[in-house]
């Protein structure tokens, strides 16, 4: 008779969902919420920058400062995405969160916009790195029946991290000039990393990723230690080794059937990216052309991002109960929907609600394409496939500012028919993938 073993996906179904799994999301989840204040919050500051640094409203350098922020996360997607594949994920998530706080902290001291810039881009290529390797650590820890709904959980830190940069901004105007609130809302947004790299000391490297690496032993103990935090225990039989075919290459990402859904996830993450990114990164900027005080800016986006929260709560229902494909596609039609209304809104309450839909809509489609993409890459190049395709939507997150200017220069109409295209694009092609991962153990292969 043939010697039992225990496959990795059955090791991890085995040792449960308990509270390491939920010590996992809230670790993560702390750092993904800091990434969100980073990368928003050159919206909220840019009022006091510019003030500072004598920027006119839509020039150049102000769009420049904007654009900084997803320049460095294009770069570090697609760098630390494959890096993680290569030396595991763990080394890589301890490194970037790092980094994003060092980089923060370096542009509230910034003496001019020169090294402002400069520190953004940097800041940037740090938490770039952070989303391909957190979504793959949670896919790879999680068991198959809760994982597309954990993973819209973390992705829902993201409206943790809105509310809290929009409250912090709100805050800080209230106190202090514009001239110097900015530089303390940098500062203090750099912050909630640290204390996420605090807590990440403790876990252990994705046992997928050690098994695929040749590291049986360490991917045996890290399964153990989520077994004895679930209270559960594994049987004592030997974990089968992942065959040849397991160990992709980065290459296969661009050919074959893996290659057509790489690149059908990129458009979606390109189109969803670009209209998300265009119309939320001048949306203070655009309400405070209408005539809204600072203050009153800040409360209204403080309550956009709150819509945020039944968004992602819908979408962590609907990809276990009817799938990630159509919930994916279902909000970004959705979104069309949103971004055709708010260009008819004309009062204020319009404004308001068609925002508040917009809010809504994008979020639960964040959260279902953030559920869904790790699950559609194996193992040897799950973070390199993540980080490729995030990568790609922090390349239209750089063109959105551009784009999203044309709100401030009486070119609205232009603006948000480019959205609406963008997300009615990026549904044609997540549902093009053709793909159902719900209730399916992680590939290996492609």
């Amino acid at each position: 008779m043939t010697a039992p073993t225990l496959t990795i996906d059955d090791a991890v179904n085995r040792a449960g969902l308990g509270p390491f799994q939920w010590r996992l999301l809230a670790i993560c989840g702390l750092t993904w919420a800091a990434d969100a204040m980073e990368v928003l919050l050159m919206g909220f500051a840019l009022p006091g920058i510019s003030a500072s640094f004598g920027l006119e409203r839509g020039s150049a350098d102000a769009t420049l400062l904007l654009t900084a922020t997803f320049v460095g996360m294009l770069v570090g997607a697609w760098f630390w995405g494959a890096l993680a594949d290569q030396i595991g994920r763990r080394r890589v998530f301890l490194t970037t969160v790092t980094l994003g706080v060092m980089f923060g902290l370096l542009g509230a001291f910034s003496p001019n916009l020169t090294v402002l810039v400069l520190a953004r881009v940097l800041t940037g290529f740090a938490i770039g790195g952070t989303l391909p390797v957190d979504y793959a650590m949670m896919a790879e820890f999680v068991p198959t029946a809760q994982r597309g709904r954990f993973l819209v959980y973390l992705e829902s830190f993201w409206a943790v991290g809105t509310v809290a940069v929009a409250a912090l901004a709100w805050s800080l105007s209230t106190t202090l000039p514009p001239e110097q609130s900015w530089r303390w809302l940098l500062g203090l947004a750099a912050l909630p990393g640290l204390l996420g790299l605090l807590a990440r000391l403790g876990l252990p490297d994705s046992p997928r990723s050690l098994l695929l690496r040749g590291e049986p032993g360490a991917a045996r103990r890290a399964l153990e230690q989520v077994a004895r935090a679930n209270g559960q225990e594994l049987p004592d039989w030997p974990l089968a080794v992942p065959d040849a075919a397991a160990r992709t290459r980065p290459g296969a990402l661009l050919r074959g059937p893996l290659g057509r859904r790489t690149a059908l996830l990129a458009m979606t993450w390109f189109g969803l990216s670009l209209g998300y990114y265009g119309i939320f990164t001048w949306l203070p900027s655009f309400l405070r052309a209408q005539g809204l005080e600072l203050g009153a800016v800040y409360r209204t986006t403080l309550l956009l991002a709150l819509a945020q929260l039944p968004g992602y709560a819908l979408s962590a229902y609907l990809v276990e109960r009817v799938g990630r494909r159509v919930t994916l596609a279902g909000f970004l039609l959705l979104s069309a929907v949103g971004a055709s209304l708010f260009l008819l809104a004309t009062g204020a309450q319009s404004v308001l609600a068609t925002s508040a839909l917009l809010s809504f809509a994008l979020l639960g489609a964040w959260g279902a394409l953030y559920a869904y993409t790790p699950e559609l890459f194996p193992t040897a190049v799950r973070t390199t496939g993540v980080g490729f395709v995030s990568g790609v939507a922090r390349l239209a997150s750089a063109v959105s500012p551009s784009v999203g200017a044309l709100l401030l220069t009486g070119q609205l109409g232009v603006a948000l028919t480019v959205f609406t295209v963008c997300f009615v694009v990026a549904a044609a092609c997540a549902w093009a993938i053709g793909v159902e991962t719900r209730g399916q153990d992680l590939p290996d292969t492609v």
